[in-house]
């Protein structure tokens, strides 16, 4: 899992059906600090996140499945949580 924030969303016309009705974001990989780190992903939203959002991101297929619910979905990425907060314990 990883931290990122929503930066934008994705719109596709041809897709496969297990994305119907779903929506795809892209998200932008964040440090525990809440500062990019390089790279992005697009991702299935399960928790109904918007542009800005800090999120967590399970990033394994098990995890798509158990989300979905879906056998095998063709689906690696998923946003899980919409983070409120991150408390680092000093030292950490």
């Amino acid at each position: 899992m990883f931290l990122g924030r929503i930066i934008g969303d994705v719109v596709s016309t041809v897709e496969h059906e297990s994305l119907r009705g779903r929506k795809l974001l892209l998200v932008e990989r964040l440090d525990t600090a809440g500062e990019p780190t390089g790279g992005s992903v697009i991702a299935v939203d399960s928790v109904d996140a918007g542009p800005g959002d800090v999120v967590l991101v399970a990033d394994e297929g098990g995890s798509a499945a158990m989300v979905t619910g879906q056998k095998d979905p063709p689906i690696r990425t998923v946003i899980v949580g919409v983070v409120d907060h991150v408390h680092l314990e000093e030292g950490a």
